[in-house]
């Protein structure tokens, strides 16, 4: 059954508790599932509490992620990889353009990153493997752990995603069981100088595997949703909670009943540009490489079609990647 609109949050961006849900109350997981199925249909987006990782993990996560982009670029740069052929590694400010990623133009992103994949994973898929940093010593530790907490809420989410289009909890899990998913520190550095036109922290783009867990921190020039209407609105930070948004691939299982939102990340008002560095961490959750994404049987019937043509998880999620690499270096340059 599809939740009433009084059954959410009034907030553009629902806020869920899974509490009752993690506690095994089954009236719990079926209200959950029915606010789940609302937010997926009408904004892509939803804030979630109850989650059970750890404060005090979060807060390692987010220093220790800090404390590395705070070292010389010189130093970062030999954390690089080959971004011929993957996006792990790290990349400096303006080596993505997220907006390439829907072909639009746009100056490349005013954020740096570093990223991972694979970790749970006994052979690193396509023989690429992680560049961890030497320092801080113990970032590739807390990265590890924080990783494995994002691995078990992601099956959690996947789960109640499933039971929110009326399927067995477990219906995702043999596309997802070796996910390729890829773990992300963004950090937004204070601007002092202005950007230039049309240059925002992180461009509109919509994000491209099965869905994201984001926790980010509440300094200016924050994360946008666009709306229905195309109005872009800004997503309020919740202590203590992960926004999860939905991503293409999700949209295309979905045959478009759920949506993946278009967002950005705006720069800080001038008043406030000078001491408004942010960092967001994000875990986007991929289906594995050679899963086929086709649209759900349940999902369409006579009088509405697969939208889609069937597609591996891999083979999308790499073409869109890579095009905001490879297309953001060459406007760089240009």
């Amino acid at each position: 059954m599809r939740a009433r609109r009084e059954d959410v949050s009034d907030s553009l961006v629902p806020a869920l508790d899974l509490t009752g849900h993690r506690q095994g109350l089954a009236s719990a997981t079926k209200q959950l599932a029915q606010q789940i199925d609302w937010a997926c249909r009408e904004i892509g987006f939803l804030n979630i509490a109850g989650h059970g990782v750890s404060e005090a993990l979060i807060r390692e996560m987010y220093d220790v992620s800090l404390a590395f982009f705070d070292l010389p670029l010189e130093e970062k740069l030999q954390s690089s990889g080959d971004p011929a052929r993957n996006t792990r590694g790290y990349h400096p400010i303006g080596g993505q353009t997220l907006s390439y990623s829907l072909d639009r133009e746009s100056p490349p992103d005013l954020f740096e990153a570093l990223s991972v994949a694979d970790i749970s994973s006994p052979v690193s898929q396509r023989g690429i493997r992680n560049v961890w940093p030497t320092r801080p010593a113990e970032l590739r530790q807390v990265w590890t752990s924080y990783w494995y907490e994002m691995e078990r809420l992601a099956q959690d989410i996947s789960h109640l995603l499933a039971l929110a289009l009326d399927l067995d909890e477990t219906f995702f899990d043999k596309w997802t069981r070796d996910h390729n998913s890829t773990l992300r520190a963004n950090h937004y550095p204070s601007q002092p100088q202005h950007p230039a036109a049309g240059q925002l922290r992180a461009g509109a783009h919509s994000d491209y595997g099965d869905f994201s867990l984001l926790y980010r921190d509440a300094q200016p020039g924050g994360l946008q949703v666009q709306t229905r209407s195309g109005e872009w609105q800004d997503v309020a930070v919740i202590p203590n909670t992960f926004v999860v948004n939905l991503g293409d691939l999700l949209a295309r299982w979905t045959n478009d009943r759920w949506i993946s939102t278009m967002h950005r990340v705006v720069n800080p008002p001038r008043d406030r540009a000078s001491d408004s560095r942010r960092l967001s961490i994000v875990f986007f959750h991929h289906p594995a490489l050679d899963a086929v994404i086709e649209c759900i049987p349940s999902c369409q019937d006579a009088t509405n079609p697969a939208k889609y043509a069937p597609i591996t998880s891999g083979e999308f999620v790499r073409s869109k990647l890579l095009k905001t690499i490879d297309q953001g270096r060459a406007t760089a340059a240009s």
